[in-house]
Formats: structure tokens, C-alpha cells, sequence
């Protein structure tokens, strides 16, 4: 028993020994392990700091920009042509080294990185000219991280897309339209995980098969609109491969319709929530055979400015889900299915410029019976053969655009609209209605932004000291009568954008405030009224200064004026040297009036002027030769009035038929046929004599 014990006890001797020289090599191996994950951790750590914020020495300000990458936006800075101060917040200096709060930029929270550039110019400042220009700089490689690009609305001297923007692999968002020629390097054809591509209005070269389309396969959103695509026969295999796509559009892209023998092969994605193949002239044989079958998910639906025909298709009472759906510009005819009464989901329904008919009222009713009444925010019903009076709308309680705008409509539309409040878009032009308007009839529309009247046989009563309850942006009362004075509620419109009284019996003078009324004014019209005076000193609304080489900035109303028509008025004197300075002009209409003095050089300054027409007035002198500038001018007409001289010469304003210089019998040279003194003969264009009087001009 005691050699039985003494061996259990050296076994256990030995099995402790065991153990504690294996708990030892443990303890030795776990040791390692932590010392290489200390190692693994301090290097991490030294990785990690140089990527994490660091701290300005001078004033403790957090700086999350990575210095690289802050170099490279500055590089990137370099290549482009900013007249604007568009990247006035980018710099060097102490306040401005965080490149994370540039304008545009966006980094990582965690990591610092560049994720996001976002230099797109507004559409308002792309109208206005106020875009970047230049060349897109290699330097956005040394943004590893980038994730979301947009350089749209820039002009980049119609370069193609750099071909490093195929490397920039981790890019999900891309969006380069630009109006100028594109073409895309063959690397960001493989950029399989690219999800929002929008090339919009970018004028692609050698646009053939998009067969490379189908191989970004992570594609959500594809927007190649007013491209050309009518030599890629393949575009509706390609976007059916598409599976993960919900947003579609393919606006003005010359689409080839669709062979129907691919129709029944290929089906685009269930998922799609958005569609628009706007004006693309499609049959409807090459978009209702598969259309339907996006029944189930399909929100907004674009179908405009194609070649449909016939009736409606009930079919579309399937799309249970739609919000929107815009089947304008085409020739659809007959009427309106009652099945939309029942669309509870629908809030736009544009069926605009067709050739439908019926009467309105039953229209109206029959989408007051269903459910679409308290959706429908949108209804437009404008260019069709529809007819009778506008029915009691009250039910229609979310109504904030209706256009009905020339149609054969009739009848006072007094109660009928004034309980629409949340109204603001409203668009009765061309039709046959007839009464009073007054103050009552706008009582509830504080929402209104857009009103347009023009060529009904209304009458507007307002009270003199009115005060509307809406601010407007476009007004168009053309032809309706609210004269004869100057209406004073429009001293209340300060944010009018296109305004057009013309014709509507106004016997009055101009008063002073209109010319401060808006500084957003972009047209106005004042044209057959009998308005007398003068036009006024503009010098002393707005400021001519010129910034950085960029257009005049104003005060007042003109600063942004581009169409503007005062004819068939009554005014004298001279025209202002002031309106000279607006130089986004591009159409000035002062025709039939009794307008005197020389016409000014400085109207060579409208550079960008297309349409001039100073007829019929009493202008003396001669036609100033920087007439003869304006490159751009496509019509123009000074007959009838007392010019006189030689008709300065360049190709521009012999171009013009002689008509437009009727009436002013001491004119003389091409193209009229009386010759100038001194002149042997008069030569005509295109002759040889034609050429060596040019060459002699330029001398």
C-alpha cells in the first residue's frame, strides 16, 4: 500500500511538475503574444495619430484635414480658372488650413479622410455664368478615401474625363455633367461598385454599344440625359442587366425604339422606382409591352414628348404605388379614364399638350369620386380640346399647381378656385373666361408664387392701397384689363422674376418704385399700353462697377433683366447711356414709341444681345459702327425712323434684309440699293467689289 502510495504521490509529483513547467511555456507564449500585440498596437498608434485630428500650435484649434491631402485639394485648386471666389474659403493660411471645412469638403470623423467633393455650381449661378473653369488635376488621387465626387455644372474646356478617375476605387457617387464633350476612360468601365452615375447634358464622344453600362453592377441611379444614343441600339439589354437599379433616366437621348424581339427576353428591374424616357420620340409600341411589368414598384414615371398615341391605357391603373406620372407633348387623345379617381398614391398627373377632350366638369368629377382628392398636388391639363366651366375644386384640399392654360374653357372663375389655399401654381392663359376679379377672389392663396391670366377677357378690380397676402414670382396678366393706372399692389412684389402687363390698358406714367421693385427681375414686359414719360436715369439704381472681370452687379430691378419690352407706349425722349450697362441683355424691344437722339455706341456693349428692335421711333444720327459688333444679334429692325449716313459695314448688319432699314430715306449702303456719296457703285454682297470694301474698312 505504501509503494502504491509513494508511486501515486510521484505521479502526482511529476504530473505538478508537469503542469507548472506547462503553465510556464504558457505563460513565456502568452507573454510573446502580448508583446507582439503591444508591438502591432504601438505601430497602429503611430499610423493612426498621423491620421487622426492633430491640434494647430498656434490657437488650439482642432485640424482634421490630413496634410496630403490638403496639398492635393490645393494642387487640384490650381488647375481650375475661379473667377467667382467659388473656392474663396480654400487656402494655406492659418485660418483656413482645416481643409475639412472648405466649401464642398467633406471628411471622416474617425479618420480624417477626404470622403466627399462636392463642387457642383447651382443651376441659378450656372444661368448667371458663376462656374469654375479649367482642367481636372490628377491631384484627387492622393484622395485615397474618396467616396463621393461631383464636379456638374463646371466647364472644363471640353476635355475628356482624366483617365485617373478610373483608380479612384473606392468611389460609389459620380456626377460630371458639364454641357461640354466627355469621354469616359476605359478603367471607370470596370468600376463595378460605382452606384450613382450622372453624365447628364455631357455630350459623350463615340457613343456606340453601352454593353460597359451593364458592368457596374452595383449601379442605383444612371442619369446620361441629352446625350445621343441613338447609334446604341443595345440600350435596353444593357439597363435590364441592371438588377440593383431604382432610379432611371434617360431624358432627350435620341433612343432607338425597342426591338420587340428583345421585349420578351430581357426584363428591367423590378426594383425601379424612378423612370423617365422623356423626349425620345418612342412609339408606343416600344414602351407599353414591357413598361407594365414595373407595375408593382414604380413611383415616378416620365413618359413626356414621345410619339404615344390613342387613349390612355387602362393598364396604368395597375401602378398602385405611382406618385407621379407625365405623359405630356404627345398625341394621346380622347379622355380621362375615371380609374385615376382611384390612384390613392397619386400626387402629379400631367397630361398636358396632347389632344385630349371632354368636358371639365366631368373630368373633375370623376376624380372627385375616388381617392386621388386628397392626394393630387399637381394637375395639369394645359394645350388639349377640353371645354366648359371650371366646376367647385374645394374638395381637392393638397391642389397646388393647376394648369389649364389654352384650352376652350369658359365661364367666371370666381368661388370655383378662391378655396384652393394651398394653390401655387395657377395657369388659366388662352382660354374664353370672362367677369371680375377682385381682392376676394385671392383671399385664400397666400401661397401663390405663380399666376398667369393673360388672354382671357378678365377684368382685375383691386383697391388702390391692396396688400396681397402672397409673394409672386411670375405674373402674366397680358391682355386683361386693369388699367388705367399703374397697379400700385405690385410695390408689394419684391420677389418678381418674369412680369408681363402688357397690353392691359395702363395709360399712366412709370412711377419711381417700379424701377426698385425686384432684384431678381430677369423679363418684363410693358408693351401696347399707353404709357407716357420718360425712361429714367438708371445711374442712380444700381452699381456699374465691374468685379473681377464679371458681368455688372445691380441694386435694383434691371440688374438681372434679360428681356425687356416697352414697345407700342407712348414714351420720349432719349433712351438712358444707363441701359447700355446691362449687359445680359438679349432682347431690348422699344419699337413705336416716340423715342429721340442718337442711338448710343455703347450699344455695342450688349454682347450678348439677339434681339434688337428700335422701329419706329425718331431716332437721328448715324448707325454706330459697334453695331456692327454684336456678333450674336439675330434680329434686328431700326426702319422707320430719321437715321442717316453710311450704314457702317462688317458682315454682321449687311446680313439683314434691306427692310430693316426702311424708312430712313437719307440711309445709305449695303444692303440698301441707294449708293453712299463718292461711291461709283454699290456692290453686292459676296462680289469681289463686296471684298475690297471690307479690306478697305479695316484700314
Amino acid at each position: 500500500m505504501q509503494i502504491i502510495h509513494s508511486s501515486r504521490n510521484w505521479h502526482g509529483v511529476q504530473e505538478f511538475r508537469y503542469n507548472n513547467i506547462s503553465s510556464k511555456l504558457m505563460i513565456i507564449i502568452m507573454l510573446s503574444k502580448l508583446f507582439l500585440l503591444f508591438e502591432n498596437i504601438a505601430l497602429f498608434s503611430v499610423i493612426f495619430l498621423q491620421l487622426k485630428p492633430t491640434i494647430a500650435d498656434s490657437n488650439n484649434i482642432i485640424i482634421r484635414c490630413i496634410d496630403e491631402e490638403r496639398e492635393a485639394l490645393l494642387t487640384f485648386k490650381q488647375s481650375l480658372v475661379d473667377e467667382h471666389g467659388v473656392l474663396s474659403s480654400w487656402g494655406r493660411e492659418d485660418d483656413k488650413r482645416d481643409c475639412c471645412k472648405w466649401r464642398g469638403v467633406h471628411c471622416s470623423n474617425t479618420t480624417g479622410h477626404v470622403k466627399v467633393l462636392n463642387l457642383r455650381t447651382s443651376d441659378y449661378d450656372f444661368a448667371r455664368r458663376k462656374f469654375l473653369k479649367g482642367t481636372i488635376s490628377p491631384a484627387l488621387l492622393k484622395l485615397y478615401d474618396l467616396r463621393h465626387l461631383d464636379l456638374s455644372n463646371n466647364d472644363f474646356g471640353g476635355s475628356p474625363v482624366p483617365e485617373f478617375i478610373g483608380s479612384l476605387s473606392k468611389l460609389r457617387y459620380l456626377s460630371l455633367s458639364c454641357g461640354g464633350p466627355l469621354e469616359l476612360p476605359r478603367k471607370f468601365r470596370n468600376h463595378s461598385r460605382l452606384e450613382y452615375l450622372n453624365l447628364e447634358n455631357s455630350c459623350l464622344f463615340s457613343v456606340g454599344s453601352l454593353e460597359w453600362l451593364s458592368r457596374l453592377s452595383s449601379l442605383r441611379h444612371l442619369d446620361p440625359s441629352y446625350i445621343n444614343l441613338a447609334k446604341s441600339s443595345d440600350w435596353f439589354q444593357v439597363v435590364a442587366k441592371l438588377h440593383s437599379l431604382k432610379s432611371l433616366v434617360l431624358c432627350s437621348c435620341a433612343l432607338p425604339p425597342v426591338n420587340p424581339s428583345f421585349i420578351w427576353h430581357f426584363n428591367l428591374s423590378t426594383s425601379i422606382e424612378t423612370l423617365d424616357l422623356s423626349d425620345n420620340n418612342l412609339p408606343s409600341s416600344s414602351v407599353y409591352p414591357w413598361l407594365f411589368n414595373l407595375s408593382r414598384n414604380i413611383l415616378y414615371l416620365n413618359l413626356g414628348s414621345n410619339s404615344l398615341r390613342g387613349s390612355i391605357p387602362e393598364a396604368f391603373q395597375h401602378m398602385v404605388s405611382l406618385k407621379s406620372l407625365h405623359l405630356c407633348d404627345s398625341e394621346l387623345e380622347g379622355g380621362i379614364p375615371k380609374f385615376f379617381g382611384n390612384m390613392c398614391s397619386l400626387q402629379k398627373l400631367g397630361l398636358s399638350q396632347n389632344k385630349l377632350s371632354g368636358q371639365f366638369s366631368q373630368i373633375i368629377q370623376n376624380l372627385s369620386c375616388g381617392c386621388v382628392v386628397n392626394s393630387l398636388e399637381g394637375l395639369y391639363l394645359g394645350w388639349n380640346n377640353f371645354t366648359g366651366p371650371i366646376p367647385h375644386l374645394g374638395g381637392f384640399s393638397s391642389l397646388e399647381a393647376l394648369s389649364l392654360e389654352v384650352n376652350r374653357l369658359n365661364g367666371t372663375i370666381g368661388t370655383s378656385l378662391s378655396q384652393l389655399s394651398k394653390l401655387e401654381f395657377l395657369s388659366l392663359d388662352g382660354n374664353s373666361f370672362t367677369g371680375v376679379i377682385s381682392e376676394t377672389f385671392f383671399s385664400n392663396m397666400s401661397n401663390l408664387q405663380m399666376l398667369f391670366l393673360a388672354d382671357n377677357s378678365l377684368a382685375l378690380k383691386l383697391s388702390h392701397n391692396w396688400v396681397p397676402l402672397f409673394q409672386l414670382k411670375w405674373l402674366s396678366l397680358a391682355s386683361c384689363k386693369m388699367g388705367p393706372h399703374f397697379p400700385k399692389w405690385l410695390q408689394t412684389q419684391n420677389q418678381l422674376v418674369h412680369l408681363d402687363i402688357s397690353n392691359v390698358g395702363i395709360t399712366d406714367i412709370i412711377p419711381d418704385w417700379f424701377w426698385d421693385l425686384s432684384s431678381k427681375l430677369s423679363y418684363l414686359n410693358l408693351s401696347n399700353n399707353h404709357i407716357k414719360g420718360r425712361l429714367p436715369d438708371l445711374s442712380l439704381r444700381f452699381d456699374g462697377t465691374r468685379i473681377g472681370g464679371s458681368e455688372n452687379e445691380y441694386k435694383s430691378t434691371l440688374g438681372l433683366v434679360r428681356c425687356l419690352d416697352l414697345s407700342s407706349n407712348k414714351l420720349d425722349g432719349a433712351i438712358p447711356e444707363e441701359i447700355m450697362d446691362l449687359v445680359g441683355l438679349i432682347a431690348l424691344n422699344l419699337s413705336r414709341n416716340n423715342l429721340t437722339g442718337p442711338i448710343t455706341p455703347k450699344i455695342g456693349e450688349l454682347t450678348s444681345l439677339d434681339f434688337l428692335d428700335l422701329s419706329r421711333n425718331l431716332f437721328s444720327g448715324s448707325i454706330p459702327s459697334s453695331l456692327s459688333q454684336l456678333s450674336g444679334l439675330g434680329v434686328l429692325d431700326l426702319s422707320y425712323n430719321n437715321l442717316s449716313g453710311k450704314i457702317p459695314l462688317g458682315t454682321q448688319l449687311q446680313s439683314f434684309n434691306a427692310s430693316v432699314y426702311a424708312g430712313n430715306l437719307e440711309l445709305c449702303g449695303l444692303p440698301l440699293a441707294n449708293k453712299c456719296p463718292n461711291e461709283e457703285s454699290t456692290p453686292s454682297p459676296g462680289t469681289d467689289d463686296y471684298s475690297d470694301a471690307l479690306e478697305d474698312e479695316d484700314d
